[in-house]
């Protein structure tokens, strides 16, 4: 089945460059080149995915993703695009929800192949469970895969569902070291030199919310060199 896209890029060069191979790739395409007037297609016609640039006239991309994640009936991957200067409008969009970035310019290759991991995941997510995963349990911090939901030290996490997943992941495999190029292939699902720096942003910010001291962390520790562990285990 052909999946709908709505991409909102002023630019129109790079917004006909992402019709053309999105297009090629097999899904359906709406382009708008202002924010205003993407934030009306979405209303009309929420689509499968939102590539979403951040700097936009009218709507800029950080507020149509925030409506998109309060108002949103069913869950929406966004993919935002994003200048290399801009470090906080990428942590910004991260913590309003959004699922992915790239940075410009950007291989548009690598722009389908997250396309289609994110899809992929989302297609997964919509399908119901075949028996209920248990609970992961762990001092102060609880996980329960079938509500999405974490609870530490006794109080509701926030994440989103980037963080959830990368959370779970880790969870379910505690003790095993992960390479960045790992996560990337296991939870993006998709592995590409020079990316690792998405990682380390989502991680930033997952430790942010389940870690008493992000600095020291008890429960995702860095093992210089290689990657990243879940220890689950305070003591």
């Amino acid at each position: 089945m052909r999946k709908s896209v709505l991409v909102i890029e002023d630019d129109i060069h790079i917004a006909e460059l992402l019709r053309l191979h999105l297009s090629e790739a097999g899904h359906s395409l709406t382009v708008c080149h202002n924010g205003d007037e993407g934030w009306l297609r979405y209303q009309r016609q929420p689509p499968d995915l939102v590539v979403l640039d951040i700097m936009l006239p009218g709507l800029d991309g950080l507020e149509i993703c925030r409506r998109i994640r309060q108002h949103e009936q069913r869950y929406t991957p966004v993919l935002m695009l994003t200048s290399k200067t801009s470090e906080l409008d990428r942590v910004l969009g991260l913590e309003l929800g959004a699922d992915d970035y790239l940075t410009k310019p950007f291989s548009l290759m690598e722009l389908v192949a997250r396309v289609k991991a994110l899809l992929r995941r989302s297609d997964a997510m919509a399908k119901p469970a075949a028996s209920e995963q248990p609970r992961l349990e762990f001092p102060n911090l609880s996980i329960d895969p079938a509500r999405r939901a974490v609870q530490c030290h006794g109080k509701a996490v926030e994440l989103t569902a980037r963080e959830f997943d990368l959370l779970y992941h880790f969870a379910r495999h505690p003790g095993q070291v992960f390479s960045r190029m790992q996560l990337l292939d296991q939870v993006w699902g998709y592995s590409h030199e020079g990316y690792e720096h998405t990682v380390n942003s989502h991680m930033n910010r997952l430790r942010g919310k389940i870690e008493p001291d992000p600095k020291n962390p008890i429960y995702i520790k860095t093992v210089w060199g290689v990657g990243y562990q879940f220890i689950g285990d305070e003591s």
